[in-house]
């Protein structure tokens, strides 16, 4: 036993002398597929900084729309959900896909748009009345596309105005296909009216000539949810370290954390666990 510990003492200055470093032990971690518009409003880069502080798990966030995010995940190509289409993710849940799914946070959405306001939608109360003037004046509107939990919201809204989708001429109404950040820049430069979410709006630092020309309809309302992938569709999935993280997420630590992220104070996000 003493030549054993004399050959680990010497092993120890042969390390300290020649300057080598002993190799730190890999650090856990997850895989969220993510909706952009948390992403693109900062959320990760608010929240995961501190978490990852005290578990010592690394977050990786896999940005694309609500739709594809399910769709990864169905793949198990991830460890955790965060999207916004409440439907769609129970579902999820009850085709054996996720284990549980859970309020995390809400916010609203908006219809954004020049200025000038050249369909005159302004002070206009009901959301159907104001996707059906901008459909009636043919005036240039971005869409996402890309069956996204925003790109899902448009597609039910679009219900209350009676606007077929044969009247979506590609004339006026453009699919970017994209995510929340690159539709908002596109109908920027486009001076085309487009709907977002509050968060993503509050935070993109391109807004221009563009503001909010229609809001508070409840019809708006926009609800986050976690949902936990389960192991026994996706034997690979981490999932003590993604429990952990949602577990956090939907603490009171966690809900406090998400609720203090502004942009020109303003909230992002109201954090609404149960």
């Amino acid at each position: 036993m003493k030549k054993n510990v004399l050959s680990a003492m010497a092993l120890s200055l042969v390390f300290l002398c020649s300057g080598a470093t002993v190799p730190e032990a890999k650090a856990e971690s997850i895989i969220v597929q993510s909706t952009t518009s948390t992403d693109n409003a900062g959320f990760y880069n608010h929240v995961v900084p501190l978490f990852s502080k005290t578990t010592g798990i690394d977050i990786k966030v896999v940005a694309v729309g609500t739709g594809q995010a399910l769709q990864n995940a169905r793949n198990c190509d991830g460890d955790l959900l965060i999207v916004h289409s409440t439907k769609d993710e129970i579902a999820f849940v009850n085709d054996g896909y996720g284990v549980a799914r859970h309020d995390l946070m809400y916010n609203d959405f908006v219809i954004l748009g020049p200025k000038s306001d050249p369909a005159g939608i302004s002070g206009t109360k009901d959301i159907g009345e104001a996707l059906g003037k901008i459909a009636t004046a043919k005036a240039s509107f971005a869409s996402r596309g890309d069956n996204s939990g925003t790109h899902k919201a448009e597609k039910r809204l679009r219900e209350t105005s009676a606007i077929s989708n044969d009247a979506l001429s590609s004339s006026w109404y453009k699919e970017t296909g994209r995510g929340m950040g690159a539709t908002l820049n596109y109908a920027v430069q486009t001076e085309s009216y487009v709907l977002s979410d509050r968060a993503t709006w509050l935070a993109f630092g391109n807004q221009q000539d563009h503001q909010i020309l229609f809001e508070g309809d409840p019809r708006l309302f926009n609800q986050y949810g976690v949902v936990t992938i389960n192991p026994e569709r996706c034997p690979k999935v981490k999932s003590k370290e993604a429990d952990r993280f949602a577990e956090w997420l939907l603490s009171a630590e966690g809900q406090a954390h998400i609720g203090t992220l502004k942009r020109a104070g303003q909230p992002l996000s109201f954090p609404n666990a149960k």
